[in-house]
């Protein structure tokens, strides 16, 4: 099978716009009950498109050595800019999750229609942050639902000091501290997936 020099360059460079964004956007995925954050399904996307891009590289560069210079340089500058992009985002969210030393939990119970409601705990210096996140039927949620500061670097869904109730809207996730490790700022997060 043949194909095209523009249909080879829009794949290559949809697959790494793709990895860009996902780089640089709060989403995650669930795939059989465990969390890949952001920066790794950016990860997985680059190295796709990277491997697309080389094996229709192969195949045009066979199938059609006229293509212009000039096009092949512009080709070159926008996936230069797109990779360069999505390595730093992929990186960046990586070393967050490192430094802060993340913590991913799927709560359970999953509330109607398969969603679930995932929690990313962090901690840096004397400050704990949470986020709620809503991950419906596809495994992917694409932003947070909800987010809290806590005292002393806490993590209190590790701890397991939180509520989670369902209802035929969503869920509602309730996140409490301790007297001495209070939540200083939200604390309830809407699980909402869309139904």
């Amino acid at each position: 099978m043949r194909l095209s020099p523009a249909v080879s360059a829009a794949a290559g460079i949809g697959g790494l716009a793709l990895a860009a964004v996902a780089s640089w956007s709060s989403l995650l995925l669930v795939v059989q009950g465990r969390v890949v954050p952001g920066w790794g399904v950016s990860a997985t996307l680059l190295v796709m498109a990277l491997v697309l891009r080389w094996a229709l590289d192969r195949v045009g560069r066979r199938a059609d050595a006229s293509r212009l210079p000039r096009k092949r340089a512009t080709w070159r500058l926008g996936a230069g800019l797109l990779i360069g992009m999505a390595v730093l985002g992929t990186g960046w969210g990586a070393v967050d999750d490192l430094v802060s030393g993340a913590e991913y939990h799927v709560l359970r119970p999953a509330g109607p229609g398969g969603c679930t409601a995932v929690v990313r705990e962090t901690s840096f210096l004397v400050i704990g942050n949470g986020e709620a996140y809503a991950v419906g039927h596809t495994g992917l949620a694409l932003g947070e639902s909800g987010s809290w500061t806590v005292d002393d670097g806490y993590r209190p869904v590790g701890a397991g000091m939180y509520e989670l109730d369902w209802g035929r809207d969503g869920g509602l996730l309730r996140i409490s501290g301790t007297s001495t490790d209070p939540i200083t700022g939200g604390g309830i997060a809407d699980i909402d997936c869309g139904w």
